[in-house]
């Protein structure tokens, strides 16, 4: 590897076998039949770039382009398909904290097994432990077994591990942004202290503002392949008219109309949870951004619409449509439905109609999940015709995050007084 080279990825692909069913994959690993089995999903296609050491560089990219992926190749996490990845100094890799915890250990246990696995020996650890103790900031609590955590003690104790082992190389995949506000500053604090110290920085951000403080370089990926690299405004303007029709400026008068399922057009959730008495059903959801286009991913600030298709297998009176947005450890930020906003709905047997909840998106960059349902009441009693928990995913892109959930949108003065 070149001299001065902290991280080099040389047309790095990665494949994977889609299966039908659990017994093709089996008669396919068994090598039992000569016809091919499966479909071929390409994650990654033909990606080449390198990072210089003591550099900040950026991905970004659409849902699905490939973002993650990469990081876990160079992490070592996932082995290519294809290419190859060198990868010079020590790594300390922020992607899926706490991965490597054991829950019926104590905060202290993982603390020095998470060391083992890094390649620390208890003396190294030893060295480091006053750090992480103050970074994490959990208390008495680190002698208790991690399953007594709380979700926000788990994550700074997992952080405070990551950060704290002295890496050359700090990877990064959404993960700046766990606890508390405080914690979360300090976290950003750290890592202005890694990039002072000419450690070399590669991370994943939907917080475009993030991106454009904190990188030297932006890569932008999409739909696998690597779309181009430079100075992160050029890219993350480029990733903006990615959002509104891959690549392009949106078209004029708005989408076309659009011909099928919604759903189609969108990543659905595989694993959705469905119940309900069917007396009315959801056949058809999507999420669609400002231009009228089908997408999982929205630009903060801009109008959207979470869109339902119901279909009525016998007369109701008032039903209710609905949605409901989490985050993704489940906790439930906002929703609203027809009865709240006072819109009737009609409902005849065997029509279907099309709910529209149009609204601006204020909510902080990130990825949620959506939830739609229809309800309403039977002979004066409450009855779930049909939900779908966890329909779908939903990416925020921000170029300005605030504290909490959502943005109130502040104008700020300041006076000579």
């Amino acid at each position: 590897m070149e001299s001065g080279i902290a991280i080099s990825v040389d047309a790095v692909s990665k494949v994977y076998k889609l299966y039908n069913k659990p017994s093709d994959r089996l008669i396919d690993g068994l090598g039992l039949s000569r016809k091919k089995r499966y479909q071929e999903h390409r994650a990654l296609d033909q990606v080449s770039f390198s990072i210089r050491e003591g550099e900040t560089v950026g991905i970004i990219g659409v849902n699905g382009s490939g973002k993650s992926t990469i990081l876990k190749i160079i992490t070592g996490v996932l082995t290519p398909t294809e290419g190859t990845v060198d990868v010079n100094g020590r790594i300390s890799a922020l992607l899926e904290l706490g991965a490597g915890f054991n829950m019926e250990y104590t905060g202290m246990e993982n603390i020095y097994m998470n060391g083992a696995m890094l390649g620390f020996s208890d003396q190294e650890i030893d060295q480091r432990l006053p750090e992480i103790l103050r970074f994490a900031d959990i208390g008495e609590f680190v002698n208790q077994p991690v399953k007594t955590y709380s979700s926000g003690m788990f994550v700074r104790l997992a952080f405070a591990v990551a950060i704290n082992i002295d890496p050359e190389i700090l990877i990064v995949d959404e993960a700046l942004s766990v606890g508390d506000v405080f914690f979360q500053a300090k976290c950003y604090h750290k890592f202005e202290e890694f990039k002072k110290q000419g450690k070399t920085i590669l991370f994943v951000s939907h917080d475009l503002s993030s991106i454009s403080k904190y990188c030297d370089r932006v890569i932008v990926l999409n739909q696998g392949k690597k779309l181009e690299e430079g100075k992160p405004k050029e890219m993350v303007d480029l990733y903006k008219r990615l959002l509104v029709h891959q690549e392009g400026e949106p078209p004029a008068g708005g989408a076309e109309p659009h011909v099928g399922a919604w759903k189609d057009c969108i990543e659905v959730n595989p694993n959705l949870l469905e119940y309900g008495e069917k007396q009315a059903e959801i056949i058809d959801f999507a999420v669609a951004d400002k231009s009228g286009i089908l997408t999982n991913t929205i630009e903060k600030g801009s109008l959207c619409t979470f869109k339902i298709r119901i279909r009525f297998h016998q007369e109701l009176q008032e039903p209710i449509a609905a949605f409901t947005i989490k985050d993704m450890k489940g906790t439930e930020i906002t929703g609203t439905n027809t009865m709240y906003e006072k819109i009737e709905v009609p409902a005849k047997a065997g029509t279907a109609v099309e709910v529209d909840f149009i609204q601006k998106m204020d909510l902080q960059g990130g990825s949620y999940l959506l939830s739609f349902g229809c309800t309403g009441y039977l002979e004066g009693e409450f009855r779930v015709f049909h939900r779908l928990y966890d329909a779908c995913s939903v990416t925020v892109v921000s170029g300005k995050d605030t504290v909490g959930f959502y943005d109130m949108n502040s104008t700020v003065q300041v006076k000579e007084s």
